[in-house]
């Protein structure tokens, strides 16, 4: 890995030091709760009318066990590297984390990808899920830059090719070097 120059590291480190909005949400997506991480200002990709709107959302999927909170880090440095022009969300897998008691789950109930899916907790239901939650929160004029981690970037991959329709700008995959 190659390490930034010193200068640029201590930039960086203060960056992300600085307030950077993050917002936690849990929603029902396929009738599994599923935590959402979302850096940045935008938080509903549908109903923002600013003319700041972004046009490109990076998009990560976790690893196992499917924590989002485990990427929180990664995904400020990210957004904090982009000069805070595109938000970074962050997905857990369906069922791998719960909402707090004080929490509120969102749900929609126009949401068409409310239904559930018979097997949620197996491999393809967790493909499944991430395209339910794709179609329902993203807009199709956003653009995605897709990160998986692990089995994240397998189910990246299934996504880019059961949903072509997608407006999947570039796909990016990492994983741990063997």
């Amino acid at each position: 890995m190659v390490e930034p120059l010193p200068s640029r590291r201590a930039e960086m480190d203060s960056e992300i030091k600085e307030e950077i909005p993050v917002c936690e949400e849990f929603i029902l997506c396929c009738g599994a709760e599923t935590q959402v991480l979302k850096c940045g200002p935008w938080t509903d990709l549908f109903n923002d009318q600013s003319a700041n709107k972004p046009k490109l959302l990076i998009f990560i999927i976790t690893g196992n066990p499917g924590f989002s909170a485990f990427y929180g880090p990664f995904a400020k440095a990210l957004y904090s590297s982009m000069n805070r022009r595109f938000p970074v969300w962050v997905i857990s897998h369906a069922g791998h984390a719960v909402a707090p008691k004080d929490k509120k789950i969102l749900t929609n109930s126009d949401d068409p990808n409310a239904q559930e899916i018979k097997d949620i907790y197996g491999l393809r239901g967790q493909v499944e899920h991430k395209l339910a939650f794709l179609r329902t929160h993203v807009p199709k004029e956003v653009k995605l830059v897709i990160i998986g981690h692990s089995i994240g970037s397998y189910i990246s991959l299934q996504i880019l090719k059961h949903a072509p329709e997608l407006p999947v700008w570039h796909g990016s995959f990492c994983n741990k070097p063997k």
